[in-house]
Order: C-alpha cells, then sequence, then structure tokens
C-alpha cells in the first residue's frame, strides 16, 4: 500500500518530561525487550495493568468477525503467532482510553500491523482502526516510505528510521491512546504523535485511502487488533492498563 502524503518530521531529543511536546526518550529499563515469560511485575500490577495474552492460551482473543481463533494462529514459544493463513486477531474485550505494552518479531520480509479502537462494521479491521506499522523495514517494499515503515500510524504519520530491530528480534511497543491523543512508542523511543478528529488528522485521512471509510478512526472505544497480513510474525508479553 502506496500514499503520495508527504513526510512530516518526528523528532527525537525531548526528555519525557516534555513529551507533550515532541518527541521523547523512555529511561533504559524501557528500552530494551523483556525476557521470554508473560508475566506482571508488582508494579505494574499496582499500576492497574493486566495481561490481554497469557503466553499459553488464546484466551481472550477471536477472530474479526468470528466467534473463534483461526487455525492460523497458534501459541509458539510464549508468543502468540501467526503461523498459518487465517484472519486478523482481536480482543473479546473493547477498549477506550488505555497503555498498551507488547513485543513482536517479524520474519523476513514481513508485514503486519497494531490496531486500536477496531469496530466490527467493515469487512476488515484496518478500515475502522488506526494502525502502528508492523514492518521488516529492510525487506519489505513499504519499508521505502517512513508513512508505512515500522512504528508509522500506517499512510498517515511517519516514524523515524532506524529505531526497528532487523527482522527475527523482538522489539518494545507502547502505544497510548487517550480521548483523542495517541502516541506511538518503539524500543523506548516516542516515534509518532497525533490527535485524534483534529483538522490536520482530518486532512490526512482525507488524502489516504482511509477517505472511503466514514467510520474510520471515528469510534472512541473498539477491540485491539493483531493483523495476519500474509506473514509470520509473534506477540508476546502483551499488557494493557486503563487511562480514566
Amino acid at each position: 500500500m502506496r500514499f503520495s502524503l508527504a513526510s512530516a518530521a518526528v523528532c527525537s531529543i525531548a526528555t519525557v518530561a516534555s513529551a507533550a511536546a515532541g518527541c521523547a526518550q523512555r529511561p533504559a529499563a524501557d528500552t530494551a525487550p523483556a525476557t521470554a515469560g508473560t508475566m506482571l511485575t508488582a508494579s505494574e500490577r499496582a499500576q492497574g495493568w493486566r495481561l490481554l495474552f497469557d503466553g499459553k492460551t488464546t484466551a481472550g482473543w477471536r477472530g474479526y468477525r468470528m466467534a473463534a481463533v483461526p487455525d492460523g494462529w497458534r501459541v509458539v514459544d510464549e508468543a502468540l503467532t501467526r503461523v498459518a493463513a487465517g484472519a486478523d486477531l482481536i480482543t473479546e474485550d473493547e477498549f477506550a482510553n488505555f497503555e498498551l505494552k507488547l513485543e513482536w518479531k517479524i520474519s523476513e520480509g514481513g508485514n503486519s500491523g497494531i490496531m486500536y479502537r477496531v469496530t466490527e462494521d467493515n469487512e476488515a479491521s484496518y478500515e475502522s482502526g488506526p494502525e502502528m506499522q508492523v514492518l521488516d523495514d529492510a525487506r519489505h517494499a513499504d519499508g521505502g516510505s517512513r508513512l508505512t515503515s515500522a512504528g508509522a500510524d500506517y499512510g498517515l504519520y511517519p516514524s523515524p528510521a532506524g529505531v526497528v530491530r532487523p527482522a527475527g528480534e523482538w522489539n518494545a511497543v507502547r502505544i497510548v491512546v487517550n480521548g483523542a491523543h495517541v502516541e506511538h512508542w518503539l524500543n523506548g523511543q516516542k516515534v509518532v504523535e497525533y490527535e485524534l478528529w483534529s483538522p490536520d488528522w482530518k486532512a490526512r485521512v482525507a488524502d489516504s485511502k482511509f477517505h472511503q471509510w466514514p467510520g474510520y478512526g471515528m469510534a472512541h472505544r473498539g477491540h485491539i487488533a493483531l493483523q495476519d497480513h500474509g506473514d509470520r510474525v509473534a506477540y508476546r508479553n502483551i499488557k494493557i492498563r486503563l487511562l480514566p
């Protein structure tokens, strides 16, 4: 998928305290993916985090517009893994305002995505939910544009180069969705920040493929989706914290 919308620069020099004004670096403890294993720390429990994936079963998930998890998704080495053709996965629960953390690992040349506030009113999950791109930038054609590279808000807001790790390595993600405010963090760096429904966002949507779906990005709550784009991809340590 290609878009003609010009890239906007995304900085990476601000501190966490000034994150609202631009990009920021996370503390070192948050920059490296966790070791294998699905768990919550005592601190995370105290802060209200809960697991969306137990590392052993597909409980809490189902296929998009399906009653069960399609066979193409399996639990492999404590990771929710797309191993064969199936469909996008969505959480059984819906979420409005939240902070999501997870790790992903993509195959060579692979493509996937993490979508949020997804509804089931359309044929595909990407027709309603904004997407954080999951990609092997080095080997997939979408890596040729920052608008469609790993970490980007797909087709709308670009991500900076040099943040994603190579295919076969784990990448740490943090997504904040709070009212209209959205942040994408990749490997400890804030790579995207935008305001849903703002004049800028509406202009970008109007200049993209998403203009053909009037409900795109408009839902105030919805499912979290993991995209089946035809390639092997694994997700682990998936956890969420609700925001007021």
